[in-house]
């Protein structure tokens, strides 16, 4: 992006007016490792800040097998395909190609976070950090697997292009990450093709819209350090504090509080405790702002016994504090949900065509539409909003223990009991709100 708010593409320039969102809140993202977090699990929280009008869907995705010398369109550009790509579940923006969360068959989750530092970020369309969420779940077995995909894809083919569906703002970023399996999770933070990552296996980690990488780096991209003293902002000498060298000078954002809200927890973690810090608004975790708005939310949990599945909650819903958080575990037979898929619209995608965004299409699904009238009530009725809250919370709660007794039986899962859950939970919620 350049200073009069075009973007240039691979082969064209399109120009978007330079008037600027209001500054993004902080969004959230945590880890808690046992024996933080409780009987041998690893649990992992979302929660997705974005403009308040913007739809996400949650869409599943099979494995899959590709012809030699495929490519694969993302959100701005053309990839090269792998030979196979492996079964993921995302919440995304339902305009681009990436996500914003997701996990896929091997118990891999990700999620990413948009960053402002020292370097800009780059002014042609390249690929989103949210492209290169989708693109570690779908090639990496194991989160140290899928970070080495996404620091390759990022040397290859750099980041960069608009983060909202907007022609009036021309917001690009660079890209911090949360990389997790059963066994340990990395932090990610980018600058261009430049990286540094930490490898954490115990305690509580979050991450927000700020670096907070400081002298315990991992891994990190070679010539990282020698590009800060070309750069000037690090002399060679001395420590090398990754968030002190690449941070902006002006650097106001504050993730104090929500990094706390989890972290001050007493009692161990479970999955209710992190999908309640991702419904706290006193902390700034859950956003409900006049520009942005917590869109969709998620949560895993990582049994490290693996006999044990994975399961992954969404909402596909605006505001966790009110939705319903709602379970899905891999199996062989997924049910496909069509009702938490975006209406699709091709090539005639406003997204797609040069310039980009000069149409805003009705993107929302049927569960969106569904609970916007529970939303509306909420807010409206005193009473009665509190009536259907404790109601879907009531519906959640029944999820929830229904996924308990899959994690303590000592029988095996059965496949065929849970390949329509997700389904089943969605159609419930929907004619629970008509």
């Amino acid at each position: 992006m350049v200073q009069d708010g075009t973007f240039k593409t691979r082969d064209s320039t399109w120009k978007c007016e330079s008037t600027r969102m209001a500054a993004a809140p902080p969004s959230y993202c945590f880890v808690a490792f046992p024996p933080r977090a409780k009987d041998g699990l690893v649990v992992f929280g979302k929660n997705s800040a974005r403009p308040r009008d913007e739809v996400q869907e949650v869409v599943y995705f099979s494995a899959a097998d590709h012809e030699p010398e495929s490519k694969v369109e993302c959100t701005y550009i053309s990839i090269d395909q792998v030979p196979r790509t492996h079964a993921i579940m995302i919440s995304r923006p339902a305009w681009l190609w990436g996500a914003e969360m997701g996990a896929n068959e091997h118990g891999v989750c990700i999620a990413n976070e948009a960053i402002n530092t020292r370097e800009p970020a780059a002014e042609i369309e390249a690929l989103l950090g949210m492209d290169l969420v989708r693109l570690g779940l779908e090639r990496g077995e194991t989160a140290k697997e899928a970070l080495d995909v996404i620091v390759s894809l990022l040397e290859e083919h750099g980041q960069g292009g608009n983060y909202y569906e907007d022609a009036n703002s021309c917001h690009s970023f660079q890209s911090a990450y949360l990389i997790v399996d059963r066994d340990e999770a990395w932090v990610l933070e980018t600058i261009g093709k430049y990286w540094a990552a930490e490898k954490v296996t115990e305690g509580v980690r979050c991450i927000c819209n700020r670096l907070s990488l400081t002298t315990k780096m991992d891994a990190e991209h070679p010539e990282l350090r020698s590009y800060a003293q070309s750069q000037g902002w690090w002399t060679g000498e001395g420590e090398f504090n990754f968030s002190e060298v690449f941070s902006p000078v002006e650097d106001h954002l504050d993730c104090g509080a929500g990094k706390d809200s989890l972290e001050k927890q007493e009692e161990s973690i479970t999955v209710q405790t992190m999908m309640n810090t991702l419904r706290d608004k006193a902390s700034g975790v859950c956003i409900d702002s006049e520009s942005f708005l917590t869109t969709a939310s998620g949560v895993s949990v990582l049994p490290q016994n693996r006999s044990f599945p994975c399961i992954h909650y969404f909402t596909g819903t605006p505001d966790p504090s009110r939705s319903i958080f709602k379970p899905f575990i891999f199996v062989d037979d997924v049910k496909l949900v069509p009702k938490t898929q975006s209406p699709c619209f091709g090539d005639d995608d406003p997204a797609k065509k040069e310039p980009r965004f000069q149409e805003k299409p009705d993107r929302r699904h049927e569960l969106y539409k569904a609970h916007e009238w529970a939303r509306a009530i909420i807010e409206s009725d005193q009473e009665q909003g509190r009536k259907l809250r404790s109601t879907m919370l009531e519906l959640e709660k029944q999820g929830l223990e229904a996924m308990e007794e899959i994690l303590t039986s000592s029988e095996p899962l059965d496949p065929a009991e849970v390949g329509d859950l997700f389904y089943d939970c969605v159609d419930t919620e929907i004619k629970f709100f008509k």
